[in-house]
């Protein structure tokens, strides 16, 4: 017979979140833990103003010490590229969680709909989604912001927009499982709301996939973010983020290398680290995936 004192020891024999991690789960978080703290903190650890132009210190390599130290070189106005990498940050991990926001909110909300009530809502969300997802969206966020003045809040909307049919579609199909599990018959036998059911029982359930998709979706909107302000229908000066840099260094590729090549490694990085923690994620949070016991 199982007592309470057996219940705790497992409880405590239970490895925690940290352990259980694999280790590129962790660099990844450990990485991406710093990159979140610097953007947070980077006005006040900056070594030089990032909008400050000085075309006497143009274009100087990495590690230069004379006029002034810069670690990673400066780029064609004088502007410290290492300054510009830490502001840049906040932008362009911004514009990734803020998007997911906006299309989670849509997405999750049309597919809790679509599946929990089926019949003609169900033909019209759907429907609605085959839509958006017959169009690439590429061709889709270049009309929008082609149209609307770019910036930085027009970008977190027309991401959103864009991107919420995969949370609409993934959560309907979800959904349509969840809505016969005897809970929720068992909650519509006693008189509970549609409402209540589908934020107490429904929206519950579907958290774990919402967190995996995601950690999965920052990362495709960071890139995202990135190539429209590479093309110039992102991000605006003053404004910097690292897409726009790279944008400002595309021009001295052969002559001043380090220009482009330190925001494309900040985005790569960034954007391995959100993937490798996702797959961590979606790991633990998929019941199909954990070994029998």
């Amino acid at each position: 017979m199982t007592t309470t004192h057996d219940i705790r020891t497992a409880d405590r024999r239970r490895p925690s979140l940290w352990a259980s991690m694999n280790w590129t789960a962790r660099v990844s978080l450990t990485v991406l833990l710093i990159i979140c703290l610097a953007s947070l903190f980077g006005r006040w650890i900056v070594p030089h103003d990032p909008a400050a132009i000085d075309p006497t210190v143009s274009l100087l390599p990495p590690l230069t010490t004379d006029p002034g130290f810069y670690l990673l070189g400066t780029d064609n106005l004088g502007r410290d590229i290492f300054s510009r990498l830490i502001i840049g940050a906040r932008i362009s991990i911004l514009v990734g969680l803020l998007g997911v926001v906006v299309a989670g909110a849509i997405g999750v909300t049309a597919g809790i709909l679509a599946g929990y009530f089926g019949g003609w809502v169900d033909a019209v969300l759907m429907r609605i989604v085959d839509a958006f997802l017959s169009i690439p969206s590429i061709v889709l966020i270049l009309a929008l912001l082609a149209i609307l003045d770019p910036g930085v809040t027009t970008l977190i909307i027309v991401l959103g927009l864009t991107t919420w049919v995969i949370y609409a579609r993934q959560v309907r199909n979800q959904v349509l499982e969840i809505r016969e599990r005897l809970f929720v018959k068992a909650a519509r036998t006693f008189g509970s709301g549609h409402l209540f059911i589908m934020i107490r029982h429904v929206l519950v359930n579907v958290i774990p996939t919402f967190v995996v998709l995601s950690t999965l979706s920052v990362a495709t909107l960071i890139v995202t973010e990135s190539s429209m302000s590479f093309l110039g229908l992102g991000i605006q000066p003053p404004d910097i983020s690292w897409g726009l840099m790279l944008t400002g260094g595309r021009d001295y590729i052969a002559t001043a290398w380090w220009v482009s090549t330190f925001p494309g490694l900040c985005i790569t990085t960034t954007v391995l680290c959100i993937l490798f923690v996702g797959d961590w994620l979606r790991e633990r949070l998929d019941p199909r995936l954990k070994p029998a016991t």
